[in-house]
């Protein structure tokens, strides 16, 4: 099989597992926070509850990414605030509800009326600390250049995050970037003196935070509303209606509410949507079937990604072998790939493929290039000279050499390149949890989010368990694929 031809399958592999959805089904995404979560759980159970199919795509990551999620078509709808929209997305800053959707509808969306509740961002302090300080305007803070802030991520770079808010208070601090969550526990150990909050989150009373008056009014309102595509009017306009009778039935007291009752109670996102729905909750798989699951999508990434390279890499490390020029070349590309950071990579193929698998096992098949296509020239070029000439002195045609003699001299180290290959995917494979691919990195995000060290091991542990397997799987083959005269010549 020629090379164009391998890669050729290669994006045909890669195109399928990034198909489009069922056209009658309604796809609900959701941010990768707990008010996000919830909202897309109470979102698609409502659009059921209108005789719609709905699924739910859970913690999608940033707001960028369910963005362009909904302009491509891979979702229909997610959860948004009038503030980002204003301020990040449309760019239209101070823009009234009536603009934004005037702007909407150019880009063939459609939103809901606000939901109840705003959202807004604010910057908050453990009330011991911000006491001592006397701290209680965010204008307070410039006096205070020693205090730490720790800032998430997402927040740092947002166009109506750090950088405006820094111009409008001249605060003179240098910011950390982490994970929302994992800020509110470094607030609490007084690890940070001060970090972003939303207005709703459950943590707010929970650590008796003091919320800094915004007193130079920079951040805008957050109305909660359902963006959607316009197209869904005439392809589910159940679905349509459905949302459109959630528009003002959560304040902003029964949000942080249901907040609460999953941070805080440890109560599932799907168990909550439905009570505060009146609807009867959905059966809870037991670990057991969760863990299954998990891994039957992991192993799906893993082999898809890692059969995809071998078609690609065996042929270029063979060619890289036989012309050493333009080995140079191949092997300087994907050492390349290889030194891009991995969630990049997830995030810049969702262009291409959509949210979900595609993305996910088109990152994971570049990063399986190296492996195979270094080791499989290592093993070829490594073969002493004296046996290559040989086979070629006896007449045996090049493909026969190759397939006969040169394969089976470099399979001991062709081989290590796939085990590394796939041990390193096993691993990488956790972060397409982030773009909607599942496998073990679900329940490893969702225990971060929700500080559950038992969802935390659900995925860590069933996947370093995973590599080890394929660790030994691979060693095992490689003892059985390596000829007996081989084995026996390395034993001595």
């Amino acid at each position: 099989m020629s090379i164009w031809r391998s890669c050729t399958l290669v994006l045909c592999l890669l195109l399928a597992a990034g198909a489009a959805r069922a056209a009658d089904s309604v796809t609900i995404g959701s941010k990768n926070f707990t008010e996000g979560v919830l909202l897309g759980e109470i979102a698609t159970r409502t659009v059921r509850e209108a005789g719609v199919d709905a699924d739910h795509r859970r913690q999608l990551g940033g707001t960028r990414i369910l963005w362009r999620a909904l302009l491509e078509g891979d979702i229909d709808a997610y959860a948004e605030y009038s503030g980002t929209l204003a301020e990040e997305l449309l760019r239209m800053p101070g823009a009234d509800l009536a603009a934004l959707e005037a702007a909407l509808a150019r880009d063939g969306l459609a939103m809901t009326a606000p939901l109840g509740f705003d959202n807004r961002y604010a910057i908050g302090m453990r009330r011991d600390r911000a006491e001592a300080l006397g701290i209680t305007r965010l204008s307070d803070l410039a006096a205070h250049p020693q205090l730490r802030l720790g800032l998430s991520n997402e927040f740092v770079s947002r166009a109506d995050g750090w950088p405006g808010l820094r111009s409008a208070y001249a605060l003179p601090h240098r910011p950390d970037g982490l994970d929302h969550d994992l800020a509110y526990r470094a607030l609490a150990s007084g690890a940070i003196d001060a970090t972003d909050l939303y207005a709703t989150d459950a943590e707010i009373p929970y650590y008796d935070l003091v919320v800094l008056d915004d007193d130079r009014g920079y951040f805008p309102s957050y109305a909660a509303v359902l963006l959607y595509r316009a197209d869904l009017a005439t392809r589910a306009p159940a679905a349509v209606t459905a949302l459109s009778g959630l528009e003002g039935r959560i304040d902003a007291a029964t949000m942080q509410r249901l907040n609460g009752r999953v941070k805080l109670d440890r109560e599932t996102e799907a168990a909550v949507a439905a009570d505060w729905l009146g609807l009867d909750a959905d059966a809870s798989d037991g670990r057991a079937a969760r863990v299954w699951r998990r891994t039957r999508e992991h192993l799906a990434l893993v082999g898809l990604s890692l059969g995809a390279a071998l078609l690609v890499a065996l042929p270029l490390g063979i060619v890289a072998a036989r012309r050493p020029r333009l080995g140079q070349a191949v092997l300087t590309l994907t050492g390349l790939l290889q030194t891009l950071p991995s969630l990049a990579v997830f995030v810049f193929m969702i262009p291409l493929f959509g949210i979900g698998a595609g993305p996910a096992i088109a990152a994971l098949f570049l990063y399986s290039l190296l492996p195979i296509v270094r080791n499989t020239h290592a093993g070829l070029t490594g073969i002493p000279r004296d046996l290559r000439e040989t086979a070629a002195a006896i007449g045996l045609p090049p493909a026969t050499r190759l397939f006969r003699v040169e394969l089976p001299l470099a399979l001991r180290t062709i081989l290590a390149g796939i085990k590394t290959a796939a041990v390193i995917n096993v691993g990488t494979a956790t972060l397409g949890a982030l773009i909607g691919a599942g496998g073990y990195g679900q329940p490893i995000l969702t225990g971060i989010r929700l500080d559950d060290l038992g969802l935390i091991l659900e995925g860590a542990v069933p996947a370093a368990l995973l590599a080890l397997a394929v660790q030994g799987l691979f060693e095992a083959v490689e003892r059985g694929l390596t000829p007996r005269g081989l084995r026996l010549a390395a034993r001595h």
